[in-house]
């Protein structure tokens, strides 16, 4: 095994569509046969989840690229077909019409609503620990026909406490709470509730393209060559996975891509819905795992080992890798299932299938992201009943404890209960030895682009709150859109609330940031970046100008809940406030929206950047902490202070800084210099380096034509 192992994730083979969650099994039915539902990072074509709050904008344009499909199926796609509406070559609009827009929003809906709604109907149901269970809608029996007992009753049908969105496991039938209500009101008229079968061109396509690579590949068992499949299980570190594990979970090998591929079955009928394919890339020591799935990645919503989970069993680990699970099932025989996304996101659509189990406990990875991603998912998952594998160099991820002969029974008896929020022991406190140890990683994500901003305040933590501000035209917006864009293509789910520019403009600005270029001037090459950014985990609230704090909280609350944000922006305070609070105290109102992001932050282990524009102050003058606008409450409550310094020029434009005024994580403040680049309209340096060589280079040349033969180049005075 290399030094240093790292797993990145490429999103999409192909279009999206909805999709059930299934796992690798056999081709056979499993004895276990539940459906699946729309999960929480939607698809195109699918409807939004119940509620206000719902007013989040997922960048997610339906458009299927076959990036791999001429190499695995023979060119069976033209390269340069567009599968996108439009002229190609043209600069269109992406957008997805799936949610709705804020001037008429789905009303949201509590979970003491939908009980009362239940008994009104006499529909019989009992809590579980994320969605109420009730009878199908869905089934055969007739309403003319008498109920059967309660207790007779088969409860497939889910409905999800926090968002009231529901999910027939025996139908795979799926909606908002809405959508139920009307399959009610249907049903006591005596008519059969609608099912759609429909499917979306893009997931028919991924269908066809997944089957294609399915049948070209072939199991990794049962290779003709022994030692290819021996170099094969050595070269993705599996080397002690047994035969029968990979038999089990029916994992193959495709030659032509050098790939893992990991079939996705329906449960309902055992058709194969999708496929993941996994190969290494090395780096000198560092080995990579690059990842590419049918359908795209966020219409991917494979439980992998789901078919394989009995009725019966009420212990389940969870994985955030495929090998990983293999790695668990064999060495302890507790029912694994692998994630789709990893540690990014938990779909809520995936709770139904986690309802079953009495206790899960949760192994993501081995890193102190993993271990904060695990600690979020308890929470939707219900803490009374989750269990935490904290990282550690004893406990490392599945499969490296595997193969390194760790007894991962010993680890899992070992995990910490999740326990109330409120009520912590010692024991579930000795990650502090991993803080201590981990010293980088607690740190937080680093930027790429703003390395000397990492040298100030180390890097991007969860749970803090961040106040930035900076004189009106300094280009406060345009460089908070690449200081977020940078952490988002690492992988921190964001969700940005532009209340002053429209989200088009923010996200042209964001595109040509990511491009580092000018698109206008290079259409061709639109669709090829545009692909790419779309699948960066970036959402956007479709609010605009004035709004009340609770319905923005609302928005974030349900985004956090749906997508795992873990980074919101807010730009900026002012606008959102709007001229609602002229009538009272105005800097008391600040305040207490400033004192709710605060909360929010807090409760949610969610970093919040909150843009507030300066007093009205001297120019000549530099911006200081006491210059940000109301009371000193909001640097008060920051975590982190940073302002945009703009030394206005007679002669030109003038020179930006940004100053870390505040950081307290370890209190290093400072200031450097930014150069702005109106090509690429980035701060960093992203795309500067090589100009500043050449420029370097020419400077020397000149130098020495200019240094006198035999001299060294230094100037003489006379």
């Amino acid at each position: 095994m290399a030094a240093s192992v790292e797993l990145h994730v490429r999103r999409g083979l192909s279009g999206a569509g909805p999709g059930d969650p299934g796992a690798a099994g056999p081709a056979e039915p499993p004895p276990m046969r539940i459906g699946s539902g729309v999960g929480g990072c939607r698809g195109p074509g699918r409807k939004a989840g119940a509620g206000g709050r719902m007013a989040v904008v997922p960048l997610r344009p339906c458009r299927a690229a076959g990036r791999l499909m001429p190499l695995l199926c023979g060119g069976a796609r033209n390269k340069g077909a567009s599968l996108s509406p439009g002229v190609p070559g043209r600069l269109t609009q992406r957008r997805k019409d799936v949610l709705p827009s804020p001037e008429g929003p789905v009303p949201s809906v509590s979970i003491t609503e939908i009980r009362q709604y239940l008994r009104a109907q006499g529909i019989p149901f009992h809590d579980g620990y994320s969605c109420l269970h009730t009878p199908s809608l869905f089934t055969d029996s007739r309403e003319s026909q008498p109920p059967p007992p309660a207790t007779s009753v088969p409860y497939t049908l889910f409905i999800d406490k926090t968002t009231g969105s529901f999910l027939c496991t025996a139908t795979l039938a799926e909606g908002t709470w809405q959508d139920f209500q009307a399959n009610v009101e249907l049903r006591q008229r005596s008519v059969s509730p609608a099912s759609s079968e429909e499917v979306e061109e893009d997931t028919r396509r991924a269908r066809e393209d997944a089957r294609c690579i399915w049948e070209r590949a072939v199991p990794l068992w049962d290779l003709l060559d022994e030692d290819e499949t021996n170099k094969t299980k050595a070269m993705f570190g599996i080397s002690l996975v047994s035969d029968a594990t990979l038999k089990r979970f029916g994992v193959r090998y495709l030659r032509t891509a050098k790939s893992l591929v990991f079939p996705w079955f329906s449960p309902r009928d055992a058709t194969l819905k999708g496929l993941k394919l996994m190969r290494v890339e090395k780096k000198g020591d560092a080995i990579s795992y690059v990842e590419e799935t049918l359908p795209r990645f966020d219409s991917y919503r494979n439980l992998f080992g789901l078919p394989l989970v009995s009725r019966r069993d009420t212990e389940l680990v969870l994985t955030g890798w495929e090998l990983d699970a293999l790695a668990l099932h064999q060495a302890t025989g507790v029912a694994s299932l692998a994630l789709p996304r990893g540690a990014t996101c938990l779909p809520p659509a995936l709770l139904p299938y986690l309802e079953q189990f009495r206790r899960i406990t949760l192994w993501l990875g081995e890193d102190l992201r993993s271990w904060e991603a695990a600690k979020l998912f308890a929470r939707k998952l219900s803490l009374k009943r989750c269990s935490l594998v904290r990282p550690g160099d004893l406990q490392p991820r599945p499969l490296e404890a595997l193969n390194q002969g760790l007894n991962l029974t010993k680890i899992l008896r070992a995990a910490l209960p999740a326990s109330h929020k409120s009520i912590v022991s010692f024991r579930q406190l000795r990650e502090v030895f991993g803080e201590l140890v981990n010293t980088e990683q607690v740190a937080g994500v680093k930027w790429a682009r703003f390395p000397e901003l990492n040298k100030l305040l180390k890097g991007h933590r969860r749970g803090e709150l961040t106040i930035f501000t900076g004189p009106t035209g300094s280009g406060k917006t345009t460089f908070i859109s690449e200081y977020a864009l940078d952490l988002c293509m690492q992988g921190v789910c964001t969700l940005w609330g532009s209340f002053e520019i429209s989200n088009i403009r923010l996200a042209k600005i964001m595109l040509t940031q990511f491009a580092a270029q000018r698109l206008e001037d290079q259409l061709e090459l639109y669709d090829e970046w545009a692909d790419r950014f779309e699948d960066l985990p970036l959402y956007f609230m479709t609010f605009h100008g004035q709004q009340n704090i609770k319905t923005v909280i609302d928005t974030m609350q349900h985004a956090v809940y749906m997508y795992d944000i873990t980074h919101v922006v807010v730009d900026n305070l002012q606008f959102m406030m709007g001229h609602e609070h002229l009538s009272v105290d105005r800097l008391a109102a600040q305040d207490y929206i400033v004192g709710a992001f605060r909360k929010f932050a807090t409760d949610n282990t969610c970093h919040i950047t909150l843009v507030i524009h300066p007093r009205k102050e001297d120019d000549e003058k530099e911006l200081q902490t006491a210059s940000i606008f109301g009371s000193a409450k909001a640097s008060q409550e920051a975590d982190n202070v940073l302002i945009l310094q703009d030394r206005k020029l007679v002669t030109g434009p003038g020179k930006r800084y940004l100053q870390v005024s505040k950081n307290r994580f370890d209190g290093d403040v400072g200031v450097f210099p930014l150069e702005f680049s109106k090509a690429s309209l980035t701060f960093s340096s992203i795309g500067k380096s090589k100009v500043r060589l050449k420029k370097m280079k020419e400077e020397k040349a000149l130098l020495a034509k200019k240094a006198p033969e035999g001299g060294t180049g230094a100037s003489k005075k006379p």
